[in-house]
């Protein structure tokens, strides 16, 4: 009894297999311990006696080899002319038979690979036969119908795409005659009277022929997409919802998330005595017409408008989406907005009704943004210390008789050069500690503040003087700031700061900064 032996590997060179793997041609031995190229140690593996040797290649349909046959100990002698023909015609079949397994394996592969690549695919894949039968559904497509596999397939696409569906049929049609892919961008299809918003490709199905096999349907659910986009236009420039999503966004992206941002508030002058005078219409009209303009600038800086506030307004820069320039993006939309007013301002004096004026704060901070309400009410919106500091800056235009201030962390991120000058250290209501703040001149023109340049430069020395406590001098450098533009109320109200402080000396700690006390 022989050893059980699974297999002997030896080189593809190696022995009579090896000569004529490497050769191409059939062997012929009739004594194989007489040949120098058969190899005995395997009769001493295996422990059998090898007489005779009949070996042939084995060539595929390309003309490849890619093994051998061989036949051991012919009874009753050597083998013969005719034994090699049978075993070449043997080895023939062999061949073909190796070919065709290779080819069901390579078929089995592309499959499998093609089945599990539709299972993985978010958009739904139905495909029809020629006969308008639904034959595949992959996981995405029943799931967007929202019928098992089971409820699909084997239908006909004239009965399954029935009633409000029906349109889809043309489109089957039209592929078929024209042979080439139909798309139906933000259409719906209703199954169980819940309607559902899909971008449609309907393609053909052809073999290497050209013959008609079939049709396909891709079914790419965008349902969530456009309520996303719905929301987030409430807030920004529709375009810049739609980039958003295009960005890989999500509804993920209505959740919470701290972020850095700079926020905006704007607030109108004097609004309360302006409604009174208004009445109920004409407040909202006024409101309208203001809100259109200012949230247009806003927009055009790819900023996010948060929410009104009564005459106040409150935006974001760098939400959802971030720019490298943020802050600047801020102080341009501010400086467009205050020149827009301006504008509008002039022609309501024209029209004989009141001008309008109005301040604006800025501050970048971290800040939390998301959905926040209830289960009943949400609103995207951003909260956070950063964004009180914004709306107690845009209080202090008031005192500072300012349009536009922005704060230190603001100032300190800008990348582009503006006419600014630093105006105190502030102390805001509820918080400890000193924040540096700035006014942008930038929506100045000549006649709206003549000599613009060298009432900063007379404005900072007085402010060196001022922090240094030393107030008589302080005094006499804002008085040549106000030669250079006498309507520079800034100037007026730390001069009349100085003559206080000059009455009533502050501590020997002094630094400069000042309290506020108001919100």
């Amino acid at each position: 009894m022989l050893p059980k032996i699974g297999e002997i590997r030896f080189p593809d060179h190696a022995g009579i297999a090896g000569t004529v793997f490497t050769s191409g041609k059939t062997v012929n031995i009739p004594h194989a311990y007489a040949d120098l190229r058969f190899n005995t140690s395997f009769d001493k593996q295996t422990g059998f006696f090898t007489r005779s040797i009949l070996c042939t290649p084995l060539i595929n349909k390309h003309g490849s080899i890619i093994g051998v046959t061989q036949a051991l100990n012919k009874s009753g002698g050597p083998f013969s002319a005719e034994d090699e023909s049978r075993l070449k015609a043997f080895t023939a079949q062999v061949a073909i038979a190796l070919e065709n397994a290779k080819l069901f394996d390579d078929v089995q592969k592309i499959k499998n690979y093609n089945e599990s690549m539709l299972e993985s695919m978010s958009n739904g894949v139905i495909t029809l036969d020629d006969r308008e039968m639904i034959v595949t559904c992959n996981s995405a497509g029943a799931r967007i119908i929202r019928l098992a596999p089971s409820a699909i397939l084997g239908h006909s696409a004239t009965e399954f795409f029935a009633g409000k569906n029906a349109w889809i049929i043309e489109r089957i049609k039209k592929v078929q005659v024209e042979k080439a892919a139909n798309v139906a961008m933000d259409v719906e299809i209703v199954f169980g009277d819940r309607p559902v918003s899909v971008n449609l490709t309907v393609l053909p199905l052809t073999s290497g022929e050209g013959k008609q096999l079939g049709t396909l349907l891709m079914i790419e659910d965008i349902s969530t997409e456009k309520r996303v986009k719905a929301t987030m236009a409430r807030y920004m420039d529709p375009a810049i919802a739609a980039r958003m999503l295009d960005n890989n966004g999500d509804a993920g992206l209505l959740g919470g998330a701290s972020t850095r941002a700079t926020v905006l508030f704007s607030d109108i002058r004097d609004f309360t005595t302006l409604s009174e005078e208004l009445g109920a219409q004409g407040t909202v009209a006024f409101l309208n017409e203001h809100f259109s303009m200012m949230v247009e600038c806003i927009a055009h800086e790819e900023g996010m408008l948060d929410k009104f506030i009564g005459d106040a307004i409150m935006a974001a820069f760098g939400l959802p989406i971030a720019h490298d320039d943020d802050e600047d993006r801020a102080v341009r939309a501010a400086i467009a907005m205050i020149r827009e007013c301006r504008r509008w301002s002039l022609d309501r004096v024209q029209r004989g009704q009141k001008p309008v004026e109005m301040g604006i704060g800025l501050n970048t901070d971290m800040v939390v943004s998301g959905n926040i309400g209830s289960a009943k009410r949400m609103d995207y919106t951003v909260i956070g210390d950063g964004v009180n500091l914004a709306s107690r800056l845009e209080s202090a235009c008031k005192v500072y008789s300012a349009q536009i201030l922005l704060s230190e962390n603001t100032f300190g991120r800008l990348r582009g050069t503006y006419r600014v000058r630093n105006i105190d250290q502030v102390v805001v209501k509820g918080k400890t500690e000193p924040v540096g703040v700035y006014e942008v001149l930038d929506h100045h023109t000549e006649e709206s503040f003549p000599n613009l340049m060298d009432v900063v430069s007379y404005f900072n020395e007085a402010m060196r003087n001022y922090r240094a406590a030393r107030f008589s001098n302080a005094i006499a450098q804002f008085q040549k700031a106000l030669a250079c533009n006498p309507r520079d109320k800034l100037s007026t109200t730390y001069i009349e700061r100085c003559q206080h402080l000059i009455d009533h000396p502050p501590s020997d700690d002094w630094n400069g900064v000042w309290v506020m006390t108001q919100k």
